[in-house]
């Protein structure tokens, strides 16, 4: 998989939009985060619940990795790109994309 391709794949999602955090793409849907890239292209990220995140990691343990400390315990999860087929992200993809989607987009901060 390329970034290109992990690209594609999250753009693919209905309504999703790339944007930027903390200096890599990331990609939305209803305001949030469900992707992202990490700098370097080498892996990226997809936001799934803890319990599909411990299905991806046993049926899949070479392609996903937990993110580091409380993100990865929440269920955000590397994804190794080099590792990664298409059908595998595509599910996952659509996984963090449903979970994002079903959440009510978030409140806009008032202006001081």
């Amino acid at each position: 998989m390329t970034p290109d391709g992990f690209r594609r794949i999250a753009l693919a999602m209905q309504d999703a939009v790339e944007g930027s955090h903390m200096g890599h793409p990331d990609f939305r849907a209803n305001g949030r985060v469900f992707a992202s890239l990490h700098a370097g292209d080498k892996s990226g990220m997809v936001k799934l619940t803890p319990e599909e995140q411990a299905v991806f990691l046993r049926e899949h343990p070479a392609m996903f990795e937990p993110s580091a400390g409380a993100w990865g315990r929440q269920g955000c999860t590397n994804v190794i790109l080099a590792a990664a087929d298409t059908a595998t992200i595509r599910s996952a993809m659509l996984s963090a994309w449903e979970l994002v989607a079903s959440t009510p987009a978030p409140r806009k901060r008032a202006r001081r």
